[in-house]
């Protein structure tokens, strides 16, 4: 891969508004209220993608199907959100920001009303893997707002976003469980196509302008995102640690519902959005997790993260018990997985945006694009695991995931002379070209 020019970091004005003062390093700061705004984007985009893991079994009875049929539109909606990073996520570096998401967020809210009013199963899962593919706006936010900052303060804001999509992944699960219990599991989705289209319009007269990107070619886009997986180490070894992680978190979320539905629980949606709130304690570690990136770089991070991972994993596997013992590890494992999963991704992206800042949407394509394939096998896999072998046998495959994850970083810590980043360039907390 050839040099890459200088970075052009995006300047961003207001309609109407006097440019903001650039800082010294020749970033843009962001405000408060613009970091609001695009948190809350984060927070609305994610939960299009997570809030269906708490219907499934409404699903299945609102269809007359079984509940493993039924967690097709999961994964349906998983492998559209990857087709949309790897597809659209890369506009951002040709398409001003704010035309590209208020784009999306209105055929996100087009896609939304169509699952809503599917007649039947293979209607629901086309409508899902439609809204997966449009609601990539935390994707696009990510290297927007890495661009507008300096890289001393990096970590806190991708930690301050990160917040935002963790609150609206685990409000979309309480919100879709509750209200699908009471209304039926349409009401999930009408409701949700509706905030959407409401944010579009809010969006499109509130969100700062950009200014727009020079123009490129846009297959040319797309095989930037590849080359850029192949040429940069440590790009790849970000890719694999969320993966993984993510693999085995995605198993665990779309597999709880058909745990909690069984005959160890009984329980219903609703007690899946329930659990899922318990995770809110993940959206005060992500800015702490950004603050110790900033100061140490992200391989310790990582390290913690990915132990994390571990010892959940064998937490989980109580859960099985049913009754209060259950429940309780449920509870404890879950919190300990959406932390770690969380916390690793604040390092791992912190890591590929220092990478290079004039291609920040084509390394965040690469980049998520792995990280939903990821998930998109752990939802896969996991459900024909318990099919086959209960929730002990989820909660392996997740083991199995994260202790491929820490083996690669222990090489990359431990196996390598560190110092060396990509193309021979010191990366903060990287142990070696990884």
């Amino acid at each position: 891969m050839t040099p890459p020019t200088p970075a052009r970091e995006p300047a961003i004005v207001a309609e109407g508004a006097a440019a903001p003062r650039p800082t010294g390093d020749g970033t843009t700061p962001l405000g408060p209220r613009t970091v609001l705004l695009l948190a809350l984007t984060c927070a609305v985009g994610v939960g299009n993608v997570y809030f269906p893991q708490a219907i499934t079994p409404l699903v299945a009875a609102g269809l007359g199907t079984t509940p493993d049929a039924a967690t097709l539109v999961v994964t349906a909606t998983q492998i559209g959100y990857t087709a949309g990073i790897l597809l659209l996520v890369p506009l951002g570096d040709r398409i001003p920001y704010r035309r590209l998401l208020v784009t999306l967020l209105l055929l996100a809210g087009l896609g939304l009303l169509a699952a809503g009013c599917a007649p039947a199963l293979p209607a629901l899962v086309a409508a899902a893997a439609c809204v997966g593919v449009t609601t990539v706006a935390a994707q696009l936010i990510a290297p927007l707002a890495a661009g507008m900052v300096a890289p001393d303060r990096r970590g806190a804001v991708m930690g301050t976003l990160l917040s935002g999509s963790i609150g609206g992944m685990l409000l979309a699960r309480t919100f879709s469980g509750t209200l699908g219990e009471r209304l039926g599991w349409r009401a999930p989705y009408l409701v949700a196509a509706v905030v959407v289209l409401l944010l579009a319009v809010v969006l499109a007269r509130a969100l700062p302008v950009t200014a727009p990107p020079p123009p490129r070619p846009y297959l040319s886009l797309l095989a930037e995102s590849l080359r850029l997986l192949r040429t940069e180490p440590q790009l790849r070894r970000s890719c694999l640690y969320q993966a993984t992680v993510f693999g085995g978190f995605s198993a665990v979320w779309t597999c709880l519902a058909l745990l909690l539905a069984g005959p160890a629980y009984g329980l219903g949606g609703q007690a899946v959005g329930m659990l899922a709130l318990v995770g809110a304690v993940t959206m005060f570690c992500t800015p702490l997790a950004g603050r110790l990136v900033d100061r140490g770089g992200p391989d310790p991070v990582n390290l913690v993260c990915l132990l994390g991972v571990l010892v959940a994993a064998a937490v989980l596997t109580a859960g099985a018990l049913g009754g209060t013992a259950g429940a309780a590890a449920l509870v404890v494992g879950t919190l300990l997985l959406d932390v770690a999963m969380q916390c690793g991704t604040v390092a791992n992206q912190a890591r590929v945006f220092a990478l290079c800042p004039d291609a920040r949407s084509r390394l965040n394509t690469a980049y998520m694009t792995c990280a939903y394939l990821g998930g998109s096998v752990g939802s896969w896999a996991g459900v024909r695991i318990h099919d086959r072998t209960g929730w002990p046998g989820v909660c392996a495959l997740v083991a199995f995931f994260a202790a491929l994850a820490l083996a690669r970083h222990l090489v990359a810590l431990y196996g390598r002379p560190p110092g060396a980043g990509a193309r021979g360039v010191r990366v903060p907390g990287a142990g070696g070209r990884g």
